[in-house]
């Protein structure tokens, strides 16, 4: 194990705690194009495929801006980001899992992650992209590492971050090198 030196450690500066069902970023469909009225440009119109992201990204954006009103001289986060994401995504399925090795013992009273759709990476592309709006950070390019990025089911006792519903718990860290 190796010593850390003094003030060299990251430092929690938010939590944010979200409820509701974590959406993924998805990709975007062309629909055409446009011409816009003030500049008379084309441009192509791209739309959201998953329905989700905009009511999760709402909400992401709503809890960062109620946790950030704990701080009335809150400035975004700038200069090298760490981040913990854990996402609580619906209730643990009763049968077995599809990828579930046959010839593993199963029961429905085991734990297990979950190894399906929502799409992890997607589902912190969506929550950047929220705590950007919000003002948490000045640009999502100054997260520079994860702590702990995971996805769980409701209820699961084996990690204290886990809610008892769909959402998800964000904690957002300086790290050295941070210029305030």
């Amino acid at each position: 194990m190796t010593a850390t030196a003094p003030g060299t450690e990251r430092q929690l500066r938010l939590t944010i705690i979200v409820h509701g069902d974590p959406a993924p970023q998805g990709s975007k469909a062309y629909k055409g194009h446009r011409r816009n009225a003030k500049s008379g440009r084309m441009s192509a119109v791209l739309v959201e495929q998953v329905k989700g992201v905009k009511p999760w990204r709402q909400r992401v954006h709503a809890a960062a801006l109620a946790a950030i009103r704990d701080y009335p001289e809150w400035q975004p986060l700038d200069g090298p980001i760490a981040a913990d994401m854990v996402f609580t995504v619906r209730t643990k399925p009763q049968s077995r899992p599809v990828w579930w090795p046959k010839t593993t013992r199963w029961s429905k009273h085991l734990h297990w992650r979950p190894a399906s759709s929502p799409d992890l990476s997607k589902l912190a592309r969506s929550t950047e992209d929220a705590l950007t709006t919000a003002r948490a950070w000045k640009d999502d390019a100054r997260l520079v590492e994860y702590g702990h990025l995971a996805k769980y089911y409701a209820g699961d006792p084996t990690h204290p971050d886990v809610l008892p519903e769909p959402g998800a718990i964000i904690r957002l860290y300086t790290l050295p090198g941070d210029q305030r």
